[in-house]
């Protein structure tokens, strides 16, 4: 909890805290807001990982002198604190503690000239001090916008470095001065070689000064090299001002729908001013969370698992949806039986890992990715039954999907069809999804079938349904057609026996297009899919042979 300021004295006492206490301070895109110990001490704002790390020194420090401090609009508890480009996100506990510490800095940053350091100086502002050096994400294809701001930001970090530095010549000159005076009283008595501290005490103070000089010299070199990119970075900043303006309204719906508290003011759509490299770093930090969590998981399981029987109830053939499934089932597993070669140009192979082949085709509706995917690949061990059954029933879906957050049956239609609606997990900064769709299980016709006994497919499809309507709530609804096609081929055993696992493989085509219902950037999303698929195929497969290894084979023929 912070300090309270009034009762602090912001000169007699040298080493005295006029505030401090722990604020949540945003550090990058990865990881969102964390704890930071916040000290105001002799005009100078600094921050440490936690309080214990007060004595080795700051991780960054801003000089209030030049600083302004801006309550949010929207948040209540957030104040931000910037020099120039530079900006420290600032959220408090509480409304009053933040008032506190907004009126605390508003009365330093008026003080002018410089404040009298200490002894400890050196320690409070060592070489650890880096301005806001680690609160930006190292990924590669830095875009021109950071490179300016970094420049921007090195500029003020020395300003702040001079204001402390001289601070600390004023102190070790006094120091000196009063060790000269008396050095030469205990000189004189003993009659002994006079050191000239003062004269050394002088040459320290010429020596900085002239490194001061070189370092501003410097600075004003590159930023006359940078006046080119400076009016560039002018016509970004306008772009970025209008692209707010338009966005504003979006911005408080979201504050007032969102649970957890979204980033300094960046949100998913068309008009976000996040660079693609950190959307997408966000995007895998979130996934590489789900996967440790499926990890847990099934740890905690112990391989034990209770299917659950489902009732059945009126054939599908007899349901409204029927013709649509009909008609979907029967072309989309014509389509999952050509080859790449067959389905039309523009197929590339994205993805490949022995027996494993993933293609896509880049396609964009109405703005949005919708790249369609057909993957083909050959697993041992399992038949193509239960690779669709795993992949059908609802009881195992929480198994290996591992971006779900909540599942429903809506409606089981019969034992081989069922509607389900399906909530995912959120990954910031993209929006949380969901989906409606009907997936059916057959086993198809043999007449084409040459190379093994079982023939097995599951084709999942978006619907409407009144009940669940799209985008109602917070979460965008995402659009997708999915077929996963299975044939089973067995290897007749050498000594004639009965066929074993070791004998029998599944032919695995999985077809997809997604739409995802909402604005993300065509880069992101193309990165994603060629991590997560290969991801999730390999997952789904290993999945199935471990649930099925020590079961007796199902060809359910």
């Amino acid at each position: 909890m912070a300090d309270d300021p009034s009762s602090e004295d912001c000169s007699d006492n040298e080493n005295h805290t006029e505030l401090s206490g722990v604020l949540s301070k945003w550090t990058n895109y990865i990881h969102g807001w964390q704890d930071r110990f916040i000290v105001l001490r002799n005009g100078t704002l600094s921050y440490y990982k936690n309080e214990l790390e007060v004595n080795y020194g700051c991780r960054g420090a801003l000089s209030l002198a030049k600083a302004s401090v801006k309550p949010h609009e929207f948040d209540e508890c957030r104040f931000d604190v910037s020099v120039n480009d530079c900006v420290w996100y600032l959220r408090a506990s509480s409304i009053e503690v933040k008032q506190s510490w907004v009126d605390a800095l508003e009365c330093f940053k008026v003080e002018s000239g410089y404040g009298t350091g200490s002894e400890n100086s050196l320690k409070r502002h060592g070489s650890s001090v880096s301005l806001q050096s680690n609160n930006y994400s190292t990924a590669s294809g830095n875009s021109f916008q950071r490179s300016s701001r970094n420049l921007k930001e090195k500029l003020a970090e020395l300003g702040t470095f001079k204001d402390i530095l001289c601070r600390q010549i004023d102190t070790l000159q006094k120091f000196f001065d009063g060790c000269v005076d008396k050095e030469l009283e205990m000189k004189n008595k003993e009659k002994l070689p006079i050191i000239d501290f003062k004269g050394e005490a002088i040459t320290f103070k010429t020596t900085t000064s002239a490194v001061l000089d070189t370092l501003e010299h410097c600075a004003e070199l590159v930023s006359q090299r940078e006046e080119a990119w400076r009016r560039r970075l002018e016509r970004e900043t306008d772009r970025r001002r209008r692209s707010e303006n338009l966005s504003k309204s979006y911005f408080e719906q979201i504050q007032k729908t969102q649970k957890v508290p979204c980033g300094p003011d960046l949100e998913e759509g068309p008009h976000s001013v996040l660079a693609d490299d950190e959307f997408y770093d966000a995007v895998e930090s979130g996934l590489d969370k789900m996967e440790e969590e499926r990890e847990l998981r099934e740890k905690l399981m112990n391989g034990t698992i209770v299917p659950a029987t489902p009732e059945p109830l009126s054939p599908a053939c007899s349901h409204r949806l029927w013709p649509e499934i009909e008609n979907t089932v029967m072309e989309q597993v014509a389509m999952a039986k050509l080859g790449v070669g067959e389905c039309g140009a523009g197929w590339q192979l994205f993805a490949e890992d022995g027996e494993m082949k993933m293609y896509r085709r880049e396609e964009e509706m109405n703005g949005l990715v919708v790249d369609p995917l057909k993957a083909v690949h050959v697993v041992k061990g399992i038949t193509g039954y239960e690779l669709c059954h795993y992949f059908f029933s609802p009881q195992y879906r929480y198994d290996w999907e591992t971006t779900l957050e909540h599942m429903v049956v809506v409606e089981t239609i019969s034992e081989d069809t069922i509607v389900f609606q399906q909530t995912h997990k959120r990954i910031w900064p993209a929006s949380q999804r969901d989906a409606v769709f009907w997936s059916h299980m057959r086993k198809l016709s043999d007449d084409q079938d040459t190379e093994g006994p079982g023939l097995w497919a599951v084709v999942n499809k978006s619907t409407e349904l009144p009940n669940y309507p799209a985008n109602a709530g917070k979460c965008v609804r995402v659009y997708l057609t999915v077929c996963l096609l299975c044939q089973t081929l067995v290897n007749p055993p050498k000594n004639g026996g009965p066929v074993t696992r070791e004998d029998i493989s599944c032919k695995i085509t999985y077809c997809s297009v997604v739409n995802p219902g909402g604005w993300a950037p065509a880069s992101v999303l193309r990165a994603v899919y060629k991590r997560e698929y290969p991801k999730f195929l390999k997952r789904f497969t290993a999945y199935v042979i471990n649930q099925t290894k020590d079961k007796p084979i199902t060809f359910n023929d």
